[in-house]
């Protein structure tokens, strides 16, 4: 049930996303007459502080949040593995060095890390993006380090290395099929902590400014008005919650899905 539920979440989401780009410039539009109007049949969600539709305003946030998740996914991952993949595979002073770097940046709180940065370069979806793609490499890094070591030794490596394959095409062809699996898992985990992250800037003024729609922005505006409209807190608050812990079910799913023991088990 959880498993059927947590994808029809995330389709929901993608949906809402996809409903982002038919509303175009109608969600930004001032209605000072449905001012903080309730959910009614002509605003399902009702109305924020300036009379634009709270349900449209929903789906641009859940675009700007689709985007930025979709975006540090992606560059983390791609920086993250080849760099990661790179030191666990020549070992020796590469990979000193670069554990020492990723020491780094572990010993600082990612998301302060992240505010710290989205600060320095103001606010603005590309600066979040790389913002949290400077705090999300690491990760990547980490696990697919742990990963190639393991299987660095294996027979068929051993014999393409001794067949003189060159570095970048025995990484590519025989060391990175082999850790996709965890490294999708992580990705996964990875979309759910860049939604959160997103809407904790944008929370705090320093993601995507008005009149662009973020969940964390909405969620800001709308504690003014919490006593006499909390469904403007209530509809991104939700939405968030619902996106965030329906990735974070699929990557449960995934990692068990691959677990050997585990499957074994059962």
């Amino acid at each position: 049930m959880l498993k059927i539920f947590s994808y029809l979440i995330v389709i929901a989401w993608l949906v809402l996303a996809l409903f982002g780009f038919l509303i175009g410039d109608d969600a930004n539009t001032v209605h000072l007459d449905a001012f903080l109007a309730e959910p009614s049949y002509q605003a399902w969600l009702g109305s924020d502080e300036l009379g634009r539709p709270v349900l449209e305003r929903v789906a641009l946030g859940a675009q700007t949040s689709l985007f930025v998740a979709l975006g540090v996914v992606f560059f983390s991952a791609i920086i993250g593995t080849s760099i990661g993949v790179l030191s666990g595979y020549l070992g020796g002073w590469t990979d000193r060095i670069i554990t020492k770097v990723i020491d780094v940046f572990l010993a600082f709180p990612g998301l302060l890390l992240a505010i710290a940065l989205a600060a320095i370069l103001g606010p603005g979806i590309e600066n979040v993006v790389f913002a949290l793609v400077v705090v999300g490499w690491v990760g990547y890094a980490r696990l697919s380090r742990a990963q190639t070591m393991s299987i660095r030794n294996r027979e068929h490596i051993l014999a393409a290395r001794a067949l003189a394959v060159p570095t970048p095409i025995m990484l590519y062809r025989h060391v990175l099929p082999l850790i996709l699996a965890p490294l999708g898992v992580e990705a996964t985990f990875g979309i759910a902590g860049a939604v959160i992250s997103e809407a904790g800037l944008s929370f705090l003024g320093l993601g995507v400014q008005p009149p662009e729609a973020s969940w964390g922005s909405m969620i800001k505006e709308g504690t003014r008005y919490l006593l006499v409209a909390p469904h403007l807190v209530l509809a991104p608050g939700i939405a968030l919650m619902l996106v965030v812990l329906a990735v974070n079910l699929i990557g449960d799913q995934w990692r068990d899905y691959l677990d050997v023991k585990t499957r074994s088990v059962k």
